[in-house]
């Protein structure tokens, strides 16, 4: 059996590399190494030319964090606080929805759990501190031991779902480290299995209806604890088995 192989999203950047300013394809190595730990191979996926074929070679798909999602999408008014790249979010909704299509089994990270909403349906809060009164889902500086010495990311508990599949994954309670400003507030048709018991912000959704769609609200790709990673590659291990 090979490794399966499992896709990426990234975006696009300029960035300043030696003497030349360039436009790259960018994705912490955070992401890589968690697949590669958990069994994985990774490759990137970049939204540049985006199309659903790429999705024909992959055994399954994570849809990593990342900027905010345009608001366009579930037809509001942008928030002053929102920024978005029109480019990453026209390519990965079509690909959430032709993955999600294949059952492809899927990872969604920050960014990504809330493109699973919105790619079927669904909304999002834009800005967290107008709905819950706190900055506590971000920049806690010094505080978080689980964030990979990233002082911005904040840190809460999760209350699991006792019936859903995400509980025999992570069991009832778990702490996580958090950096976002949006948050699920349609699922669409994933469904809230999740939550921070603080606010009640959604951090966990799964579908219902696939083999293996997972989203998470967090970051595990920046922590040693990737049951995520290892569930992911365990779905789809199952399509890397080249028949004798």
């Amino acid at each position: 059996m090979r490794r399966p192989l499992i896709g990426l999203t990234s975006y696009a950047q300029h960035i300043q590399y030696q003497r030349n300013e360039l436009m790259a394809a960018m994705l912490p190595m955070t992401y890589v190494r968690a697949v590669h730990a958990t069994g994985g191979r990774a490759v990137l996926i970049t939204p540049d030319e985006p199309g659903v074929d790429v999705l024909e070679s992959l055994d399954g798909i994570v849809f990593t964090g990342g900027g905010d999602i345009d608001p366009v999408a579930w037809e509001a008014d942008r928030h002053p606080a929102t920024e978005v790249d029109e480019v990453r979010d026209a390519s990965e909704l079509m690909l959430m929805r032709a993955a999600l299509e294949a059952d492809l089994p899927v990872l969604g990270v920050c960014r990504g759990m809330q493109v699973m909403a919105v790619a079927t349906g669904g909304s999002l809060h834009q800005h967290l501190p107008d709905l819950v009164g706190h900055e506590r889902h971000r920049a806690a500086a010094g505080t978080d031991p689980l964030a990979a010495g990233a002082s911005d990311y904040g840190r809460h508990d999760v209350v699991v779902d006792e019936s859903s599949r995400a509980h025999q994954l992570f069991g009832r309670c778990l702490t996580v480290n958090s950096f976002h400003h949006q948050a699920v507030a349609d699922p669409g048709e994933f469904v809230p299995v999740g939550w921070c018991p603080d606010d009640r912000v959604v951090e966990i959704l799964e579908h219902p209806g696939r083999t293996f769609a997972l989203g998470v609200q967090w970051h595990p790709e920046r922590t040693s604890d990737l049951r995520a990673f290892t569930a992911l590659a365990q779905a789809a291990s199952v399509g890397a088995i080249i028949p004798a």
